[in-house]
């Protein structure tokens, strides 16, 4: 998977920044990254050691609280619009026409903030009622 890029670079459609340490963010990543045969998606893992959120503008509290994406021109977007993006990118521009529809938006963006909310518990990263990351 790829480092961390400058923005302004044409060569992709959108950089994600995921989470590596979390189990279902990585099989959703092994996805995407089989798909990814023109390489239009980065793929960012904010929690190799030698990451630096300073670059992004957002700290790493705010990037492990849900996905964040940045396209070429440098605008970060987050939550559901970076799967829609990457689906998008990969070839799956159906799934994302289809969750951009009325109901399907609101009921996937909602879906994902209680994903996002409730990921490190669900991902068995919690213990004794506290969730940490490494």
């Amino acid at each position: 998977m790829n480092a961390s890029v400058n923005a302004l670079d044409p060569t992709f459609d959108v950089e994600v920044f995921f989470d590596g340490e979390c189990p279902l963010c990585r099989r959703e990543i092994a996805f995407i990254d089989k798909l990814n045969r023109r390489g239009r998606v980065r793929l960012t893992d904010i929690a190799a050691k030698d990451f630096d959120p300073a670059p992004i503008g957002r700290d790493m509290d705010a990037l492990m609280a849900r996905i964040h994406g940045r396209l070429p021109d440098g605008t970060l977007i987050e939550g559901v619009e970076v799967f829609r993006r990457v689906y998008s990118a990969i070839g799956l521009g159906a799934l994302s026409s289809v969750s951009r529809l009325p109901g399907v938006s609101w009921l996937a963006d909602r879906a994902y903030e209680v994903f996002a909310r409730n990921r490190l518990h669900l991902t068995g990263r919690c213990k004794d009622g506290v969730c940490a990351v490494d």
